[in-house]
Order: C-alpha cells, then sequence, then structure tokens
C-alpha cells in the first residue's frame, strides 16, 4: 500500500537529510564555487504512525580540473507498515524496499554554476524518473546569487494484485531564487517555487468512507481530479552571532488549486563548542487546511464527483523539535583526506489531524464509537539521521 504516500514520505526524509548534510557548519557567505570532493554515508530511520522506515545512503563527488563536479547517489528504503492508512482499507501489514540511484554534474564558468542531475526510484507498486537543471549566477560583488531551476519527473502507478491497473503522473517543477548578502554576518535569501502535476494522483489502494441509511459505514475508491497547480514562497535568513554560533530562520506559504493552503515556520540554531563539537538545536511547526473535495465521513455513495479522506489532505497541524550533534575528527588521524565529520540528528514529530478520526474499527462495527463520532487522530515519529562526511 505504499504508492504516493510513502514515495511522498521517504522523498521528504530524504531531501530533510541531504538539506541538513549541505548546511551543517556552512558559512554565511555564498560564493560560485564547486562542492568539495566527498563521500557521505548515511543511516536514516523514520518511526511512527505503524510505520517503520530504515535504509542506507552512499553519496560520492568528485570533481574535475576545478571546472566539473560529478557525484552519485544510492539510497535504499526498507519500509515496514500497519499504520492507519492500511487497517481502515482493510490490507494486511506490509513489508517492501523502495531504491533510488541518482548521477549529477555541476560545471562552473566564471561566476556562473550549471548543475544537471537525473534520479530513479523503484518499488513494487511505484516506479518514479527525475530529471533536473539548474543555473546559478553571482552580481554586485559576488553579494546576490540569482538561481532558477526546473525539474520534470515521470512516474508510473501500478497497483499489487490488479495486473490490470498501471497509471502516469507527469511532474514540473519551477523555481526561482535570490540570495542576498546584507553584511558580513547576515545573509537572506528569498524563493518561489511553482508546481504542476497531471496524471494519476490519488493511491490505489484507499478507501473514502460514507454513511448508509442504517447508520452503519459503507466504502468506496477514492476519486482525485488528475490535474494539481501549487506554489510556494519563503524567505530564509541566517545571521551570525558572537561566540561562534548562528541561528537560521524559515517562514514558508503554499497553496494550490484543491484549496489546501499552508504554512511552516523553522528556527535553528547551531553553536560551535571547542574546536570539534557543533550542537544544533531546532523547531518546525506546520499548519495546513484541508482539500476541497476531503471528508473523513461522507453523507452517502458518490456524494460529490472527487472524494479523499487521506489524512494528509485533512486539516492538520505538526511540531518537530530537533537536536544534532556534529564532531569534526582531528587530522592527526585521518592525514590523508582533508576533514571528516560524524553527525547525529533526532527529530520528533507530533501530528494532530483536526478532522481525520480513527476509526479503525468503523467498517465491521467493532468500534465503540458511533461512524463520525471516533476521536481524532494523532501520532508521533521519531527520525533519527546518522552520517559520516569525508572530504578529499
Amino acid at each position: 500500500m505504499a504508492a504516493i504516500n510513502h514515495h511522498r514520505l521517504t522523498s521528504q526524509i530524504r531531501l530533510a537529510g541531504i538539506i541538513l548534510a549541505l548546511t551543517i557548519l556552512a558559512p554565511v557567505a555564498l560564493a560560485a564555487n564547486l562542492p568539495k570532493d566527498r563521500a557521505d554515508v548515511l543511516y536514516h530511520s523514520y518511526d511512527g504512525g505503524g510505520i517503520q522506515i530504515n535504509g542506507p545512503s552512499v553519496l560520492v563527488r568528485k570533481n574535475i580540473k576545478n571546472k566539473v563536479s560529478l557525484y552519485g547517489n544510492y539510497y535504499v528504503d526498507q519500509v515496514s507498515s500497519a499504520s492507519i492508512d492500511v487497517i481502515t482499507s482493510g490490507a494486511s501489514a506490509y513489508e517492501e524496499e523502495r531504491t533510488e540511484y541518482s548521477l549529477g554534474a555541476d560545471y562552473l564558468y566564471d561566476k556562473v554554476i550549471i548543475s544537471i542531475s537525473g534520479a530513479q526510484s523503484t518499488e513494487n507498486d511505484y516506479e518514479a524518473s527525475t530529471a533536473s537543471f539548474d543555473i546559478s549566477q553571482e552580481f554586485f560583488g559576488d553579494m546576490t546569487t540569482l538561481s532558477l531551476g526546473y525539474t520534470h519527473g515521470d512516474d508510473t502507478v501500478s497497483e499489487k494484485g490488479n495486473e490490470s491497473f498501471e497509471a502516469e503522473l507527469s511532474r514540473r517543477r519551477f523555481r526561482l531564487g535570490i540570495n542576498q548578502i546584507l553584511t558580513p554576518k547576515w545573509m537572506l535569501g528569498l524563493s518561489a517555487e511553482a508546481v504542476s502535476e497531471q496524471g494519476f494522483l490519488n493511491n490505489p489502494y484507499r478507501f473514502v468512507h460514507y454513511l448508509n441509511s442504517d447508520g452503519s459505514a459503507g466504502s468506496q475508491k477514492e476519486r482525485y481530479p488528475s490535474t494539481r497547480n501549487s506554489d510556494a514562497i519563503a524567505l530564509r535568513t541566517i545571521y551570525r552571532l558572537p561566540n561562534r554560533a548562528s541561528i537560521r530562520g524559515e517562514v514558508r506559504n503554499t497553496s494550490d488549486n484543491w484549496a489546501i493552503k499552508a504554512n511552516n515556520f523553522e528556527l535553528r540554531y547551531l553553536q560551535r563548542y571547542k574546536e570539534q563539537w557543533t550542537l544544533q538545536a531546532s523547531i518546525r511547526s506546520y499548519n495546513q487546511s484541508q482539500a476541497s473535495f476531503y471528508s473523513d465521513l461522507f453523507e452517502y455513495s458518490n456524494a460529490q464527483e472527487f472524494l479523499a479522506r487521506d489524512k494528509e489532505m485533512s486539516k492538520y497541524s505538526s511540531l518537530t523539535l530537533g537536536l544534532g550533534v556534529y564532531y569534526e575528527v582531528e587530522r592527526k588521524w585521518w592525514s590523508h583526506i582533508d576533514r571528516t565529520t560524524i553527525n547525529l540528528q533526532i527529530d520528533h514529530m507530533r501530528f494532530d489531524y483536526k478532522n481525520f478520526r480513527n476509526a479503525t474499527g468503523r467498517l465491521d462495527g467493532s468500534s465503540a464509537y458511533s461512524p463520525g463520532e471516533e476521536p481524532l487522530y494523532s501520532l508521533k515519529a521519531n527520525v533519527i539521521r546518522f552520517f559520516v562526511s569525508v572530504f578529499y
């Protein structure tokens, strides 16, 4: 039952890990320089809501004549799920594995960096291929950086046990960003993104619930629109504090044509301790409204053209608290390499759903509550990312 929801969840975890690896100990100033030669070995783990996801990732990057930087990444998700989505659909707990391969290159010309990349991921009922192009250039004495990017993805959705079902999904993502160094200690960034998706956008395993005339609950498969357009704008800032500390903040707002509006706020504090240790504390809050065609319990069968009961389409909020510890190994132990860091990041997440109910006994009548009166659902999850970075 992984399909689209598992693909989205693991993509978010993977992106968070990549951002973490690239930003830890990064200076405030930006420059048109290629990334350093490095190798990263990552272990990631997610545990919450009846879902466990874990696996390794390996990234290797190598420069050629200080003009081209090549990299490759291998990423694995091993999934075990007995989530509320599985239970309320009548399915059994499942286990599966998702693998992803990606390759990319960055080319430096004067103050311009051109980046291209591609990725291919496979699991037993979902395949995704993605290609990206980005370009950035510095202006005004290297104080301003403008970036443009485009990503195109083609996915294939299938359904276990139904050989006749196969659907396509096309994704296009446009992005624009500007970073401005305001002072030697302060940087401000503004970015905008537009996403267009077309094709099969719901989960082939998921059902909605509705009331029968006798007061019991029935079920039928979800039906989503075949297109979705969303826009996001984000403001980010980094400020270097005294005593080798820095603070980073982000405010992001998103809206789409399904009537979902979301905003999140994130704050990170980093403190360098002695010469080898860096500590980080973070907090992130997220709030969203529901999709226009979402309902926890519809009044009757085929109540409207489009039907959704995915909890990620409901109204909900989340809060994430994070702690990180990063250690830089002394060079005397690794004389043949430039730098080695050992990094651990732990995030605790809580999700509170405002109109999605814990209806695990709704369809078979085993619940002590009448349909539509069950308690609201919430879950807690922990995300662990442990990685070693070697710069050579």
